[in-house]
């Protein structure tokens, strides 16, 4: 409405409004002059005792009128007819005439109406809020004087236009009770602005609960937000946004429709759509601004888009023609619930142009469902006809009553008034909820004490409660509505599911998905997603710069899995398993040890061929026991020796198989107790055979220090100190078995740990000291005469025998897992072998190949070799 139009049709509403509050306050007068600027007849009135007001969206588009400010200017135009709203108000009536003819709900009163055009504009709903608020008639009531017998409005449809009624009454201090049927704006739980606000269709905040629960139930993490350019579309938006907080969702772009629609706008909208890898778009609009949008829609030929439709529009009937199914068929959304009204169908058809000769909505609603004007005029643009046309179910627009929904709401809303009003009459005086219990008088009822009733009116419909709570909002109900194609063609809403807000959280939503036909008439659920999913044993690494939808997918690293979809990282496994190949659980870690396998089968071999070998020259030696080569040796002594290297060769095998507590102690104390034997032995052979030679000079008699007796006092002793290390080694801290996941991770590798590192490292020393006393004694004796001097063989295997471990100790502390107990084995057979063929394989070559030398002659030097 242009300003000036504004203005001077509410100048006299400002009188009437300060006249009002006079009536009250006693500080105010009438104003003497008013002049009535501008009209605004209603669509329909009816007299009565107490008389409501409705307002409805009766048109759907604005045409402005010029303001070139040389002639007053007209009213908004409204063009784009609605028989949807057409049929609420329909509804309205037959409600106000079936509770007139009550006997039951206020009996002895009637119950009057004026109804308006909103023309789905703020701006022209303001005007109709100013409208209603004057007398029946406004041409003969004396405007400036008295109050407005209103005390209830039935509307407004849209939020927005709500809102602005609302703060248009505020300021004027009109105390009105406003029962919307179709404003779920989550704005108005606040009583401070909206303290008269009641409605009976669920507040936008269990719509958008509602919403973001279907996104997330079918997956769809990257939509985009369409709203109408008001207040309905803002506080929606901003609910879903704060509802998907912290989710899975993600909004790929946010447009709005203009309130006064642009083409050209549109157009960008459209192209956005386009572009965007979001397949789901939310909707928050009215049916207003969604029916030029959507018709520009289809002439982009725009498919593939799956349409999520908000309670304003989704049972919105004008959208159920053939044309729509190729580009709507599939929307899904929320309705409102929906009743039954048992007689709607019937007054419905009552609307006839002869019944209403003279009323300009009944002959564009012939216009819309006919295409044909009943009332002849030089500015219609349809041709004439009879008005005797029959209403068919086929026009569904208006005649479609077979779920009302919106309507229901009106019908409600009305018989909330009723048996407010009702309860209200029947206060007794002395008994009443007011300032001394008084009760309201019947014959000057204010808007306020109505509001009381209102706040506690409950009744059934139907089955279904009606009440109000504290915020004037209804019981949060919908329907899960889905467009499918009817056995015409047309749009069919098909009721899918449910969404129930009074249970607990995370059951209100109930949907049957087979029952679901999505965009492009498909079965399966559309998929809208910025990146695809990550699938189990991977992990989605957010781009840097871009919504946490947008992400790239991460294989898991070794140890790591992740068993769901779209992971945001991947878990550890517990400390014995470990991932498999595809990341996607733990399995348990291959356990290794020294087994009998490729490294522990060689092993094995050797050392058996070792102590076969060992064997065998004890055997030889044993045949030979009276040969010069045997007993000139110390025959006694190479037994031990043999006998010890015998053992060092079989304790190899314990190494061998999986460690256990008496595995573990048994391998390390024989190695070391049969190696300080074996050295003990050979120690023992040294010392004899300096002392021997040493001896044939005159005056010696250091023999008879080594006789048998004493050479095996020198074996015992010397092996007593390694088998008393041992023993405390084993009752300190004794080796055990233990399961090493440091060096590889993938794996257990089973061990013998040492216990105590000082004991394992002298035990080694011990030997490595018996063994440098050796060495250094054969050393001292190798230029000794004679042909078979044995100290020679003896000095080369104590330095083969320190070769090996001084190799050994880097080999065995870098030694990974089970490799180091392989090494371990290798040294004893390397230093084992070694040992036997330096003392024993040219005594046996002497005595097998060579028997003409094994003569003590010979060996003494006398004779030649």
């Amino acid at each position: 409405m242009p300003p000036f139009a504004l203005f001077s049709f509410t100048f006299c509403v400002s009188a009437l409004s300060f006249t009002h509050v006079s009536r009250y306050t006693s500080t105010a007068t009438a104003a003497e002059d008013c002049v009535l600027r501008n009209s605004f007849q209603p669509g329909f009135v009816a007299e009565g005792d107490f008389i409501i007001g409705g307002i409805f969206p009766l048109h759907y588009n604005q045409e402005m009128p010029d303001q070139n400010y040389t002639y007053t200017p007209p009213p908004v135009k409204c063009n784009g007819f609605d028989p949807r709203a057409f049929r609420w108000v329909q509804t309205m009536r037959l409600a106000v005439e079936e509770i007139n003819e009550s006997t039951e709900l206020l009996p002895n009163h009637t119950l009057g109406y004026k109804i308006f055009d909103s023309c789905a504009y703020p701006l022209t709903g303001q005007r109709a809020a100013l409208a209603v608020l004057n007398g029946l008639s406004e041409a003969d009531s004396p405007m400036c004087s008295g109050s407005s017998p209103m005390l209830a409005v039935i509307g407004e449809s849209g939020s927005a236009q709500s809102i602005v009624v609302s703060r248009l009454l505020r300021p004027f201090r009109i105390p009105m009770v406003t029962i919307s049927y179709f404003s779920s704006c989550a704005c108005f739980t606040d009583r401070r602005k909206y303290p008269t606000f009641f409605r009976v269709i669920p507040n936008d905040d269990y719509q958008v609960k509602a919403i973001a629960q279907l996104l997330l139930h079918f997956n769809w993490t990257w939509v985009g937000l369409i709203r109408g350019d008001h207040e309905y579309g803002r506080f929606a938006v901003q609910g879903l946004l704060r509802e998907l907080q912290g989710s899975s969702v993600c909004v790929a772009y946010q447009e709005m429709i203009p309130l006064l629609y642009n083409t050209q706008r549109a157009l960008e909208i459209m192209q956005v759509m386009r572009r965007s890898l979001a397949k789901v778009v939310v909707v928050f609009s009215a049916e207003g601004e969604m029916t030029p949008f959507l018709r520009d829609y289809m002439k982009q030929n725009i498919t593939g888009i799956q349409w999520v439709a908000s309670e304003a529009w989704v049972t919105a009937s004008v959208f159920t023609g053939r044309e729509f199914y190729p580009y709507l068929g599939g929307t899904i959304g929320f309705g409102i619930r929906k009743g039954h009204i048992a007689q709607l169908g019937d007054y419905l058809q009552t609307v006839s142009p002869q019944r209403y000769p003279d009323n300009v909505l009944v002959g564009e609603l012939w216009e819309a469902l006919y295409g044909c004007s009943p009332f002849p005029s030089s500015a219609n643009r349809f041709p004439v006809c009879s008005g005797q046309e029959v209403l068919l179910k086929q026009h569904s627009a208006y005649m479609n009553t077979s779920s009302p929904r919106v309507a229901y709401n009106v019908y409600k809303a009305v018989y909330a008034v009723a048996h407010s009003l009702h309860n209200l009459l029947l206060c007794q005086s002395g008994n009443g909820p007011f300032e001394n219990d008084s009760c309201a008088q019947s014959n000057n009822i204010l808007p306020w004490q109505l509001q009381y009733y209102l706040q506690e009116v409950k009744f059934n419909m139907a089955g279904e409660e009606v009440n109000f709570d504290l915020k004037g909002d209804s019981v949060p109900y919908y329907d899960i509505i889905n467009w499918q194609r009817g056995t015409t063609g047309s749009i069919e809403f098909v009721n899918v599911g449910l969404f129930d807000g009074t249970k607990p959280g995370g059951e209100e939503l109930v949907i049957q998905e087979e029952r679901i036909m999505w965009a492009g008439h498909q079965s399966e659920v559309p998929v809208s997603v910025c990146s695809p999913s990550c699938p189990p044993g991977s992990r989605k690494a957010v781009r840097r710069g871009e919504p946490v939808c947008c992400f790239d997918c991460v294989p898991c690293d070794s140890g790591k899995i992740s068993n769901q979809t779209n992971s945001v990282e991947c878990i550890f496994c517990p400390e014995d398993f470990w991932s498999n190949q595809d990341r996607t659980s733990c399995i348990p870690k291959k356990v290794e040890f020294l087994a009998y396998d490729a490294l522990g089968i060689p092993l094995t071999v050797i050392s058996v061929v070792g102590a076969s070998l060992t064997v065998g020259v004890f055997v030889v030696f044993f045949h030979h026991r009276r040969t010069a080569v045997v007993r000139v040796n110390n025959s006694e002594l190479s037994f031990f020796i043999l006998f010890a290297l015998t053992l060092c060769f079989l304790c190899c095998l314990v190494f061998i198989g999986e460690p256990t507590v008496w595995s573990c102690m048994l391998r390390h104390t024989a190695f070391s107790i049969t190696f300080s034997l074996c050295i003990s032995c050979i120690l023992g052979k040294t010392l004899v055979v300096l002392a021997a030679f040493t001896a044939t000079r005159p005056g010696d008699n250091i023999m008879k220090w080594l006789g048998p007796k004493q050479q095996r006092a020198i074996i015992f002793s010397c092996t007593l100190v390694q088998v008393v290390i041992c023993a405390a080694w084993l009752i300190d801290a004794p080796p055990y078995p233990s399961r090493n996941t440091k060096y590889e991770r993938s794996k257990i590798i089973l061990e013998c740990s040492v216990g105590s590192s000082l004991a394992f490292w002298c035990v080694l020393g011990y030997i490595g000291l018996q063994a440098c006393l050796c060495f250094v004694l054969a050393f001292l004796a190798r230029k000794l005469p004679g042909n078979f001097n044995e100290a020679k063989y003896i000095t080369f295997s104590m330095l083969i025998f320190s070769a090996v471990w001084l190799a050994f100790v880097p080999a065995y502390v870098s030694a990974p897992g089970n490799y180091a107990g392989a090494v371990e084995s290798f040294a004893i057979l390397a230093s084992s072998f070694g040992l036997l063929f330096c003392l024993f394989a040219p005594k046996c070559y002497i005595i097998l190949l060579k028997p003409e030398k094994n003569t003590k002659q010979h060996l003494m030097g006398k004779e030649k070799w």
